[in-house]
């Protein structure tokens, strides 16, 4: 038996190797905010919907993250789905050291005072249930508690290291 020419050129894994392999991947952009003394907020693509009853989602964050202070200890979370004409507001939930609740973004205190994204397709207020450890990451599990899915538009889409939308 020989090997195939995927697997003759195939390394070893690594940060590098993981980050290049996941820029194949589509992924959903989310915004998941939360408040403690401040608000904080990050862009996610990792967001999961992982069980239906009760229903809960997750998604994961670095320990290392300006926002992982507030979500370490925050009892709720707003998840946003984003819309592909919210490009730019990903984009400054994703910058370091960007003031993500400044004047450019719209927002307002919203169920269990969770901040909540003017605009976005959809959104969700959850309870944390929990968060394990993973490597440098945590992963988030929280149960929906409040949502609102009527928002207009289509979804923007992480791939390939850039904010997209979706092609007929």
């Amino acid at each position: 038996m020989t090997a195939s020419p995927e697997l003759a050129s195939s390394r070893t894994a690594s940060p590098e190797l993981l980050r290049s392999v996941f820029r194949c991947h589509a992924a959903g952009v989310a915004v998941i905010t939360a408040t403690g003394d401040r608000p904080a907020g990050f862009t996610a693509t990792s967001l999961n919907s992982v069980a239906a009853e009760p229903p809960l989602i997750s998604f994961g964050i670095g320990t290392s993250s300006s926002s992982w202070p507030v979500l370490a200890e925050a009892e709720h979370v707003g998840v946003h789905i984003l819309g592909e004409h919210q490009q730019e507001l990903a984009a400054t939930f994703a910058r370091s050291g960007a003031d993500r609740f400044g004047p450019s973004t719209d927002w307002s205190s919203g169920p269990e005072g969770v901040p909540l994204l003017a605009g976005v397709s959809a959104w969700l207020v959850c309870r944390v249930v929990a968060r394990i450890p993973a490597g440098d990451h945590r992963i988030v599990i929280a149960e929906a508690v409040a949502g609102d899915p009527s928002g207009a538009g289509r979804p923007l889409v992480y791939h390939q290291g850039r904010f997209t939308a979706l092609r007929d």
